[in-house]
């Protein structure tokens, strides 16, 4: 039973957790190197906190000088406080028969829907947290457009489909190398109607191939997940926000080396039939740490 092997089971849920379905467009982006401190530990306000040094510092680069002795430049340094998301899967009510032995079998059949939400929730709350607030210099926010013109291309709802010369226009923006660009599904499928630029890259991308490139992005999908929204002022709305007609749902771009993520601690909680009158059943549950931020408020992006 789990309290004979907490250890075993524990082990599995957090091995779960790192394999199996997996964001693509996750993959490769650098763990923050430091350590997480818990604040409040086994109370209603634990948290995970993390302290990053934060740097927005350029050498300037002196070609052929003449002049001595060289200028002193001041480093700076700061360093912020990131608060790891925190996510909690429902209480879930075991039978004994449920729990007997150790089996990977066994112990994946009972938490597979814990490992499966919790996956869910931080893939969508992290894909939020890389888009940006609204659109800047550092942060753009472009318009598909159809193509323009006087009769753009639109699909059947009347949206303006995203063409290539909107890429080409993302990619101007987005300055340096190394951008992934996490489409949503409308965005991808009106690529794949664009044979002329695309040919068969997107056709016939395969799962576990590299991910194509067009106009200077690596392109990801993210079928099964939640895209943040913008509204018609060209401001994400807040994670959750249920969106209305006029929202448009937004694919993400960010520069890897402009984002970073972080895994807290994953903890489980378990109830044994026997202490438990009440349900005369075993319960159980699991918490989990985990944050994806950009290091600022640029080298990200939006399409909407």
């Amino acid at each position: 039973m789990p309290q004979n092997h907490p250890e075993i089971w524990l082990g599995r849920v957090i091995d779960n957790l790192e394999k199996g379905d997996v964001a693509t467009w996750l993959e490769g982006i650098a763990e923050i190197a430091t350590n997480v401190t818990t604040i409040n530990e086994g109370t209603l306000s634990e948290k995970q906190i993390i302290h990053v040094p934060v740097t927005d510092f350029d050498v300037d680069v002196l070609i052929n000088n003449t002049t001595y002795p060289i200028e002193v430049q001041q480093y700076d340094d700061d360093t912020i406080q990131i608060t790891l998301d925190k996510y909690q899967t429902k209480v879930t009510s075991v039978s004994d028969d449920d729990t007997i032995g150790a089996s990977y079998d066994k112990i994946d059949t009972v938490t597979k829907s814990h490992v499966k939400s919790i996956k869910s929730n931080k893939f969508n709350k992290s894909l939020h947290a890389l888009a940006p607030a609204a659109d800047s210099v550092a942060t753009p926010v472009i318009e598909a457009t159809g193509g323009g013109g006087a009769t753009p291309l639109t699909d059947p709802s009347g949206r303006l489909r995203l063409v290539y010369d909107d890429l080409v226009e993302a990619k101007r923006r987005c300055k340096g190398k190394g951008w992934r660009a996490v489409l949503t599904q409308d965005h991808w499928n009106d690529l794949l109607l664009d044979r002329k630029n695309f040919g068969d890259q997107l056709v016939n991308y395969k799962e576990g191939m590299p991910s194509p490139k067009i106009a200077g992005f690596e392109l990801h999908k993210f079928d099964d997940g939640t895209h943040p929204v913008f509204d018609t002022n060209g401001d994400k709305k807040a994670f959750g926000a249920i969106p209305v007609a006029t929202d448009k749902e937004a694919s993400v771009l960010f520069r890897v080396d402009s984002v970073a993520k972080k895994t807290g601690i994953t903890k489980q909680y378990f109830i044994a039939s026997a202490q438990n009158p009440r349900t005369q059943a075993n319960e159980l549950n699991y918490r989990h740490y985990f944050v994806a931020t950009p290091y600022q408020a640029k080298g990200i992006g939006a399409i909407i």
